[in-house]
């Protein structure tokens, strides 16, 4: 696989992980005090946990047909790759993790600092063709 092959394939991995937790939170959405309440700090970390995998499916299929205009050889074209897969993979976690403890709150320096990263890489190269 090229680099920004896996991209693609964390896209469509992501994608069928948004719909599989919509179906997990959606047998519970009807109860009123299901993760403390609609409004409760746990339940809206597990719904963006949720929707992170959708956005960041999004992403990483941006950047797959962004990167493909791109020689991949480059080293920029291939840490903006990883960065957006290790953005993927930790903001889920990291959503979940302090769903449950808030003090782990500054976990989310890892999948913020990691699509900035990402972006910035990839606007660079796009400002440059």
């Amino acid at each position: 696989m090229k680099t920004c092959d896996w991209n693609m394939a964390v896209a469509w991995l992501w994608i069928l992980f948004g719909f599989a937790s919509g179906f997990a939170l959606g047998l519970n959405f009807h109860r009123e005090d299901w993760l403390g309440g609609y409004g409760s700090h746990r339940r809206r970390l597990y719904r963006l946990a949720h929707i992170s995998f959708f956005g960041l499916a999004i992403i990483n299929l941006l950047f797959y047909f962004t990167a493909r205009e791109f020689s991949v050889t480059q080293w920029q074209v291939v840490a903006a790759s990883r960065a957006f897969i290790v953005g993927a993979i930790s903001m889920p976690i990291c959503c979940l993790i302090m769903a449950h403890d808030s003090k782990y709150r500054t976990l989310f320096v890892i999948p913020v600092s990691s699509l900035m990263l990402g972006g910035i890489l990839t606007f660079w190269e796009v400002i440059k063709l």
